[in-house]
């Protein structure tokens, strides 16, 4: 029943009674069950503590609590304050008097049941939905999908692609965003993309035609997938990666964590002089482990580096590296182990659902292949070296035109997708200018 009826119920009950309203106290769709917290119910308490109002009308005694410690705090303040003008539309209770305690506490009883029993049905039916991989929920449609949820909306499913591809290829999530609010492209709500919106998408299983309940997996979605399974589980596995990138501030070190100290072994950090020449160091110091006896100048290191990289990338040698492991079969060995344990997630929740099984078997049973599925999803991850090279590999010079319009981040995968590391020496006293026999490029196999 809406709130304008319940209230003009309330109304008529104060008019037989000849009380004069002098108040109204509403919590709109805000349930008394739910346990959060209530304004205007807080509100109403205050005024009935300073006596600013004399008695209190509800349509119904559940309609002002829901949960046993409400109840219990409400009849400390009635009977503290000696109120009996408590009145609702289905009858008077008196809860200064020990009959009327125990009836406003069955009445709450019944009620918590009554709610509780609800939300167990409501809870049973979405894990019923999911494991049987159908839509359920309203609110806004997903990106990528008409109102129906189901369908494939054409010009937001190219962005979806787009999007996958460019993060796999090493674009940094910040990027993209501004790449697409520029272009004036939309959310589904009609406003401009943020990092945390477009990683909630490109995270989710949906866009692979996978249903997901409460932040797992559990069944082939009825929906059409945007993206293959393999390519949403590099993209999952790269966003869980404790080492990714996360933080706001713009990259300006292109070499980050691909220097080493020659003397100590440890990375070299990026850490600008006083009069803001960018240096990479070797840091001592609390929160670094470095000897703090290695350091050099930003900018020709990275040219060196680049053009070695350059050099590196149209190498035989290395094209048929990168190309043998776009085709290891360790990498194919793996999608297998992640497939299967998706298909037996499927197989477990379908049994689930045809009752052969219960929730605590489901439950047990699934932890285990999870595992085993999140192992293979990671080992697959490692692969995503290939991605970033994509048009690049055997054709520098290309590399070499597109360097510019590249995003740091994007430069910075590629660069790390060709050399492991490289190794700094000390510089030679009083030698002042670029000295390229200090770096020993260490190239990935």
């Amino acid at each position: 029943m809406g709130v304008a009826r319940q209230l003009e119920d309330c109304e008529r009950l104060a008019a037989r009674k000849g009380w004069v309203i002098v108040e109204r106290f509403v919590d709109d769709d805000v349930s008394a069950w739910s346990g959060k917290r209530r304004p205007e119910y807080v509100r109403c308490l205050e005024a009935l503590d300073a006596g600013v109002i004399e008695g209190l009308l509800v349509y119904d005694l559940d309609r002002l609590h829901r949960q046993p410690r409400e109840l219990e705090e409400f009849i400390d303040l009635c009977e503290r304050l000696r109120l009996t003008n408590v009145a609702s539309v289905s009858g008077d209770i008196d809860l200064t008097t020990a009959d009327g305690q125990f009836q406003a506490r069955i009445l709450g009883a019944v009620a918590k049941k009554e709610s509780d029993d609800k939300s167990r049905r409501i809870r049973r039916k979405h894990e019923e939905l999911a494991v049987n991989g159908k839509v359920s929920g309203g609110g806004t449609r997903p990106y990528g999908y008409n109102d129906d949820r189901r369908t494939l909306r054409a010009s937001e499913a190219a962005i979806v692609r787009e999007c996958a591809r460019r993060f796999l290829a090493g674009e940094s999530i910040r990027s993209i965003c501004t790449d697409l609010n520029e272009r004036s492209i939309p959310t589904v709500g009609g406003g401009q993309w943020s990092p945390q919106s477009l990683r909630r998408m490109l995270g989710s299983a949906r866009i692979a035609g996978q249903r997901e309940h409460k932040g797992e997996i559990v069944a082939k979605a009825e929906w059409k997938a945007i993206i293959t399974k393999a390519d949403s589980a590099k993209i999952r596995a790269k966003l869980a990666d404790p080492e990714r990138r996360t933080n706001k501030s713009a990259r300006r070190y292109l070499l980050t964590r691909l220097l080493k100290c020659g003397l100590c072994g440890e990375y070299l950090v990026s850490r600008p002089r006083a009069d803001g020449e960018r240096r990479y160091v070797c840091a001592t110091g609390p929160g670094f482990s470095g000897c703090g006896h290695v350091f050099i100048t930003a900018e020709p290191v990275e040219v060196w580096v680049l053009d070695a990289c350059f050099y590196r990338l149209d190498s035989p040698d290395f094209v048929a590296v990168v190309n043998g492991a776009a085709n290891d079969p360790e990498s194919e060995r793996w999608q297998q182990e992640a497939d299967d344990a998706e298909a037996q997630l499927q197989e477990l929740a379908a049994a689930y659902a045809a009752r052969e099984i219960g929730m605590p078997e489901w439950r047990t049973a699934r932890i285990p292949i999870e595992q085993r599925r999140t192992h293979a999803r990671k080992q697959l991850a490692k692969a995503t070296r290939t991605t970033v090279l994509d048009g690049y590999l055997g054709n520098a010079d290309r590399l070499r035109a597109d360097w510019d319009a590249l995003d740091l981040t994007r430069q910075h995968a590629i660069v790390a997708a060709i050399v492991d590391h490289v190794t700094v020496a000390p510089g030679r006293r009083g030698y002042n200018r670029f000295d390229e026999s200090r770096l020993a490029p260490f190239w990935r196999a």
